[in-house]
């Protein structure tokens, strides 16, 4: 598996880097730390996300230089962090996309241990970690590649941003070697701190949102799962500030007798995503009930449904990941 990966690397030239159209910190750092890793390589990359970087990713330096315009002048394509068709929906959507991908040498770095869904040939490197950039450091440990301090940091970013801080239940041992070895490469988690927290700071009015979601969250299943709807009127007019579901969710799951917190977004064309986060690792059991996938503790689905319809169905999901 790394070897194909090695292989497929050292033999082209140019890459474009492709985020999913959810793009988060670990995505984003990750894409940032191949950009590094292969720059030092003598190769060029183009940096690709089919929408804009949100706001509170933008502590992560180097997020300007992403661009929403593919660019098809590449040897190969580099997929970071999901190995999911319908994550990647606006991306094959884009003319002359799914062309370039279908005929062109395809590397997909996830560290997510659902199956691929991905409709095109590729060739997969998929490992078990806390984030998309340890398999990434990984690889370049294992190809002898360097790894320079921005690098370091980019994929100290990730691993941070993925596991709230080396916090969650999924951290291995590994983990933190991992990051010891970026630090002593050059990354330091105070600095990458305080920049996200300089980010994450928040204006009046989305302290007061943040009190209307608390106020509006259900639950259901004797209080094990709470529940979160943000309309698509609120999207438009919080999203580019702040993340609607990341200002509750995991408040959402430190209630009393709550195992499973989940923010529904819907949107005009019918879409409606679900994020999902959880006190028992049942999150990526859930998710998969609806084609999505992610971590135990942390998930995510999108789907073509009505609320009503979606929420009985999360009812069940809910009622049996628990059980079972």
């Amino acid at each position: 598996m790394y070897d194909e990966a090695k292989a497929l690397i050292e033999n082209a030239h140019t890459f474009t880097i492709i985020q999913a159209e959810n793009p988060d910190g670990d995505s984003l750092a990750s894409a940032l730390a191949l950009e590094e890793i292969l720059g030092d390589m003598q190769k060029e990359t183009f940096l690709y996300c089919p929408v804009e970087i949100p706001k509170y990713l933008r502590y992560i330096k180097g997020w300007d230089r992403v661009e929403t315009d593919f660019s098809p002048h590449a040897d190969a394509a580099i997929i970071v962090d999901t190995s999911a068709d319908v994550l990647i929906s606006k991306v094959l959507e884009t003319p002359g996309v799914r062309h370039f991908l279908e005929s062109h040498p395809v590397l997909v770095i996830d560290h997510h241990t659902t199956a691929s869904t991905l409709s095109f040939d590729h060739t997969p490197l998929n490992d078990t970690a806390i984030s998309t950039s340890e398999v990434i450091y990984k690889l370049a440990k294992q190809a002898k590649w360097p790894i320079n301090a921005p690098a370091a940091e980019h994929l100290l970013e990730a691993q941070l941003a993925d596991s709230l801080g080396l916090s969650i239940q999924t951290v291995s041992p590994e983990s933190y070697r991992i990051a010891a070895d970026l630090t002593e490469l050059g990354a330091h988690v105070a600095e990458i701190e305080e920049r996200r927290r300089e980010f994450m700071k928040k204006a009046p009015e989305i302290l007061a949102y943040k009190g209307e979601l608390l106020q509006r969250i259900e639950y259901y299943l004797e209080g094990k799962l709470a529940l979160i709807h943000i309309p698509f009127e609120e999207i438009e007019q919080y999203s580019d500030k702040y993340n609607p579901s990341v200002l509750v969710l995991d408040e959402m799951r430190l209630v009393d007798d709550v195992e499973v917190a989940i923010a529904i977004k819907t949107y005009p064309d019918g879409k409606l995503t679900g994020k999902l986060r959880s006190n028992l690792p049942v999150s990526e059991t859930i998710a998969g009930y609806f084609g999505g996938g992610g971590h135990p503790y942390a998930a995510g689905f999108r789907v073509y449904e009505s609320y009503d319809k979606i929420v009985e169905e999360l009812l069940n999901a809910t009622e049996k990941a628990l059980a079972s």
